[in-house]
């Protein structure tokens, strides 16, 4: 007898309606979390509630529209097309009303943090005026555990599945796609979702206590480059025993999620390495100290 969990648990809350569904729920959770662990900072920081605002106002839409697109371009074909054992895949150009989706699922994190750079940008620029390590370093503790529950989002949507295994915790994906059936039946696999969740989770944990129980946050992007070294680390690993989300990954060494990780985490790398002057520390310093009304 094979040991496994057969994951029957679907996102559908009415029964017909796609929407609205857990994976939504899940993914508007984490959001809520997100944001009032960033209110809980520009409030002990004294930064008036108003910066807060034009933050959301700006980052919600950047993540998904990000996610979105990220997701399209990295891993979604433009036009339809039948796969090698015969499954037809609707590309998005032939399909244009499939884009807005995301109901559905197909959202991509390296889309939505590149997306997040640019606007932040813009809001360390033209709203707080502060460096953009200052937000950077505030804002990845609340995207950690939303990403966390994107994950969970993920398990009970049957998407972004792991490669068969024998290990007594595989979780036979009841409602994913046909293409992922073996002689014609769902097999038990690694929970790949359920491996993100969990590490993310760790991850907010170590970059909560390093915000509030210890002086990271007058090191500009020392808790950044934390969380640019632990996500995208967790990801780049647990992509090994994930299937592929684009139709060239299983041609590849690496595949896509994994070639895109390593940038990031280089990233991370160098904010946590490079050396910073005891004078431009200080002056750092002065700035976190400084209300904003």
């Amino acid at each position: 007898m094979v040991l496994g969990i057969d994951w029957s648990v679907r996102s559908e809350i009415i029964e017909g309606w796609r929407t609205p569904n857990l994976y939504g729920l899940l993914f508007i959770t984490g959001m809520i979390i997100g944001y009032y662990i960033v209110r809980k900072m520009f409030k002990v920081e004294k930064i008036h509630e108003k910066y807060l605002d034009k933050l959301l106002l700006l980052v919600v839409p950047a993540t998904i529209i990000g996610a979105r697109l990220g997701h399209l371009v990295f891993y979604e074909n433009a036009f339809d097309f039948t796969d090698k054992n015969g499954f037809v895949h609707e590309g998005y150009l032939s399909h244009p009303y499939n884009i807005i989706k995301i109901w559905e699922g197909g959202l991509a994190s390296h889309g939505a943090a590149i997306v997040i750079l640019a606007v932040l940008y813009y809001y360390s620029r033209k709203i707080v005026k502060r460096p953009m390590l200052w937000i950077l370093d505030r804002v990845v503790v609340a995207i950690a555990i939303a990403g966390c529950f994107i994950r969970l989002g993920n398990l009970v949507n049957h998407e972004i599945i792991g490669i068969p295994t024998d290990l007594p915790w595989g979780f036979k994906f009841l409602y994913t796609e046909e293409k992922y059936m073996i002689n014609g039946e769902q097999v038990y696999r690694h929970p790949a979702q359920l491996y993100e969740a969990i590490c993310y989770l760790i991850s907010f944990v170590i970059l909560f206590r390093m915000y509030w129980k210890t002086k990271a946050k007058y090191t500009a992007g020392k808790i950044f480059g934390a969380f640019m070294i632990l996500i995208w680390t967790v990801r780049f690993f647990v992509e090994f025993i994930k299937e592929g989300q684009s139709d060239f990954d299983g041609t590849m060494l690496l595949n896509t999620g994994q070639l895109l990780s390593i940038p990031f985490i280089l990233i991370g790398v160098y904010l946590l390495i490079r050396k910073v002057k005891p004078e431009e520390q200080e002056r750092y310093k002065e700035i976190v100290d400084t209300p904003l009304d």
